[in-house]
């Protein structure tokens, strides 16, 4: 971990509106300052337009919010991002994961894995290794996800590469809970 490059901003590096918006978001993650929210914050418009893509593939997607969960979970650990595996192993649980499930993420082995939630994880592993999906794991996921689903992940798993490598070359340190 090194050190911050870009240090969480308050309310004057902020804005009013980013600051509110940090304050809430870091209580629903159950933090006191969720340091994503509020380094990222201080890109003011930017941070805003983030929130609404963010937002839509991970709660308004089409993917259920288990599944979406379970993905973010696999792109955090092959990713080595502590921070977004911290913070999706509380809101994976509250999606419907179990706790066995969170820890068996972090397994190369897809044994044992329901077969749509197989498939995902190695559309997953995939993008994450190749930047594409082969035909037969293509074919396998559309067996079990639509289209929208499909292109959906293809997004989410991009997303949360993405974030994992910001928050790694910003130095965001890890947030304290409130638990």
């Amino acid at each position: 971990m090194r050190a911050p490059r870009v240090t969480p901003g308050g309310r004057r590096q902020l804005g009013p509106v980013n600051h509110l918006l940090g304050r809430l978001l870091s209580r629903g993650a159950g933090v006191r300052d969720a340091h994503l929210f509020t380094t990222l914050g201080r890109n003011r418009g930017l941070f805003r337009a983030w929130l609404l893509y963010s937002g839509a593939l991970m709660l308004r997607g089409r993917l259920p919010r288990r599944e979406t969960e379970l993905v973010i979970l696999r792109v955090a650990h092959r990713c080595d991002s502590e921070y977004e595996r911290q913070h999706h192993v509380r809101l994976g649980a509250r999606a419907g994961l179990a706790r066995e499930e969170i820890e068996r993420v972090r397994a190369d082995d897809l044994a044992g894995w329901k077969p749509s939630d197989a498939v995902l994880l190695a559309a997953t592993d995939r993008l994450l290794d190749e930047d594409d999906v082969d035909d037969a794991t293509w074919r396998r996921l559309r067996a079990f996800w639509d289209e929208p689903q499909a292109i959906e992940l293809c997004l989410l798993v991009g997303q949360y590469r993405g974030l994992a490598t910001t928050i790694r070359t910003l130095g965001i340190a890890p947030d304290r809970s409130t638990d």
